[in-house]
């Protein structure tokens, strides 16, 4: 294609785009779930961005509330009364997904306990020598506890559990 042909096809699309004939083919091609707010943004997000990029946005109202004024800054055209209800849009279907904090193995939760109270009071080697069966392990937290180390009930099965796997009981010769 020439120079001047591709200027007019250029002028002749920004044309279209000016006047809104472009909007209802980008517009049914886009998937934005309905609601309020769902044709400002279709109006306004869609003549520059894909359906796919906001959605995986996943921010939060702060979030979204600072994209939205950044946009603007950069030339989207969102009038004020637009710019809660666009926001509120967003908030409500595009936040962050909540996910769980995933719960520490009993192994990792043993050896955190081990770590910040076993180690306040004795070096790890007087640990290592003991070699206990799990019974033996038993008695010697609860022997600790007696005499002071602070450890919860809900941190002693975890920290028997590490002592007697990672410092078991010697096999008899």
């Amino acid at each position: 294609m020439s120079k001047p042909n591709s200027l007019k096809l250029a002028l002749v699309l920004l044309a279209l785009l000016a006047a809104g004939g472009l909007r209802s083919v980008t517009a049914s091609q886009q998937d934005l779930p309905d609601g309020k707010g769902a044709d400002i943004a279709r109006n306004r997000c869609l003549l520059c961005h894909e359906a796919d990029l906001i959605a995986a946005q996943k921010l939060s109202r702060a979030g979204w509330v600072r994209e939205v004024d950044k946009m603007m800054r950069w030339g989207a055209v969102v009038k004020d009364e637009e710019k809660d209800v666009l926001v509120d849009y967003f908030a409500a279907r595009f936040a962050p997904r909540l996910v769980a904090a995933p719960v520490a193995s009993n192994e990792a939760r043993g050896k955190e306990v081990y770590e910040s109270r076993c180690l306040l009071c004795h070096e790890a080697d007087l640990i290592v020598a003991q070699r206990l069966a799990r019974p033996g392990w038993v008695r010697e937290v609860e022997k600790m506890v007696r005499w002071g180390a602070v450890v919860k009930d809900d941190e002693k099965d975890a920290l028997v559990d590490y002592l007697f796997k990672n410092y078991p009981a010697r096999p008899l010769k």
